[in-house]
Formats: C-alpha cells, sequence, structure tokens
C-alpha cells in the first residue's frame, strides 16, 4: 500500500448545500450493464430478448434500459429451457406465459379449495 501526498489524492466533490449526497432511496432495477455482467450474455441479446417480450425493461428519458430486479432469475428460466428443450426464443416465450398461468391457476386452486379433513376424522376406515 502506497502513502500517496494530499496532492495525489482524488478530491471527492461535495454536495451543494442543503442537497443530500446519497440517495434517500435505494434503485430498485438494474442497468443492461449490469444485466449483462451478472448474466454473461452480450447487450444486443437482451435487447433481443426485450423485443420478443422474453423480458420487461423500461426505458429512461434517454432512452436506456432499465430491468427489475427478478430479471436474472427469468433469465436463468430462459437458458435453462433453451438448454433442456432446444427451443428457439419464440416458443421460449411461449412456455414462460404457460408456466405463469399454471402458476395462477394453481394459487387460484390452493386458495379456493377447503383443507382436507385429518385422517382421523373421516368416516371411512382407510384400506390398510
Amino acid at each position: 500500500m502506497s502513502i500517496r501526498s494530499p496532492s495525489q489524492r482524488r478530491a471527492v466533490p461535495s454536495a451543494p448545500a442543503g442537497r443530500p449526497r446519497y440517495p434517500l432511496a435505494p434503485i430498485r432495477r438494474l442497468t443492461l450493464e449490469t444485466v449483462v455482467h451478472r448474466s454473461g450474455l452480450h447487450p444486443d441479446l437482451l435487447r433481443r430478448f426485450v423485443t420478443l417480450g422474453l423480458l420487461n425493461a423500461t426505458r429512461d428519458a434517454r432512452g436506456e434500459l432499465w430491468f427489475p430486479l427478478d430479471t436474472l432469475a427469468t433469465i436463468a428460466r430462459i437458458q435453462r429451457l433453451r438448454a433442456g428443450l432446444c427451443l428457439n426464443y419464440a416458443a421460449i416465450g411461449l412456455v414462460l406465459d404457460l408456466l405463469d398461468r399454471i402458476d395462477a391457476l394453481e394459487a387460484a386452486l390452493r386458495s379456493s379449495t377447503p383443507a382436507r379433513p385429518p385422517t382421523a376424522a373421516r368416516s371411512t376406515p382407510p384400506w390398510t
């Protein structure tokens, strides 16, 4: 570790008077560069996923893409479907939609059906 003289140290910009130096709330989205770095995919492929509707993203005023926090899990799902079932990206979109629909139907079924009574409370004896 080298010791730097005061003239060699980087000056840290100070915040203007009355303005906080740090944001008050954490950023709850990911930049394109962050997703590229964490997923290992090319930026053009991620843009293609957005165009195909496989990933949700929003654009800011400068036109940069911002992704929700669950994007990396969605990318992992896409990669598993692509590798395991050898599907093209259009078919993966359909499979993802169907899997989401199945999850919603199963959740609705679980919330609408009453719980089964315990086995001791049944009136008929078990078969075994």
